[in-house]
């Protein structure tokens, strides 16, 4: 049985890296194109004078932007779409009356809260032109802190509400849950490094700007369209999931499930 929704869940997260792919690439393929402009403008004024600040590119950024970006969205999706598949495993064999579509939504929204939304808000993704190379090892490493620290709380939180239910009931019990969550969750990331490397304006030696700073709009375009994308990646998987796991489950009676989802 898992099996076979580890299968479905490897179909639906190549399902919504395809639909978060077309996304990205009918809307931000400009905002992409315009920091790309940004660089290669910024390059050209910094060889002037004399001065280079980015390393060798392996590939280029139309590649990147292209073929690199629809290969990394499948994979991310696909490697998604197996863990949710093995989490909805774990939780239908041990849930109540929820049925399997309802239940996939659930754990689709609160996985896209728990490992993108939250670090978002510390570590949101830059576009091409913001960010140092030499840097590269240390914003990915407190990014991944940050997903597991969120990770690790949401779990924690899901835990502590099922005690708080029994004592304070489900409302207050699940409100009180999700309040500590992100009360804590607040609290660590505020204590995390921040990591600000949008380009300021490059200046002369005389200290006249010769090339302006990154443009604020395309920032904030590019990192909008990037939880555009993740969230349609989230949807889908949920919906498309849901949808599969119910044909495979059947939605037994919950006295049923643990036996049929350990077959």
């Amino acid at each position: 049985m898992e099996k076979r929704l580890i299968a479905r869940g490897l179909l639906a997260g190549a399902i919504g890296a395809v639909l978060a792919f077309v996304v990205a690439r009918l809307c931000a393929e400009p905002v992409i194109a315009r920091a790309i402009a940004f660089e290669d403008g910024r390059t050209e004024a910094e060889q002037a004078q004399g001065v280079h600040e980015h390393g060798v590119e392996l590939f280029t950024r139309g590649v990147q932007s292209g073929v690199g970006l629809g290969f990394g969205v499948l994979i991310f999706g696909v490697a998604i779409g197996a863990l949710f598949a093995v989490l909805f495993c774990v939780v239908y064999a041990r849930t109540g009356s929820v049925a399997s579509r309802p239940l996939s939504a659930l754990l689709a929204a609160g996985s896209f809260v728990a490992v993108y939304l939250v670090p978002f808000a510390k570590y949101p993704p830059n576009p091409p032109a913001v960010g140092q190379s030499d840097t590269i090892g240390m914003r990915t490493g407190w990014y991944l802190f940050a997903v597991l620290v969120s990770v690790v709380l949401a779990i924690g939180a899901v835990l502590l509400a099922r005690r708080l239910v029994d004592r304070f009931g489900v409302w207050n019990g699940r409100l009180l849950a999700a309040g500590g969550y992100v009360v804590v969750v607040a609290v660590v990331l505020s204590l995390l490094p921040m990591v600000a490397e949008t380009p300021q304006p490059l200046r002369d030696a005389a200290g006249a700007i010769i090339y302006p700073g990154f443009p604020a709009d395309v920032l904030y375009e590019f990192r909008v369209l990037s939880l555009a994308a993740q969230l349609v990646l989230w949807v889908s998987i949920g919906l498309v999931f849901g949808s599969l796991a119910e044909r495979v489950i059947g939605d037994k009676a919950p006295s049923e499930r643990a036996p049929s989802i350990a077959a």
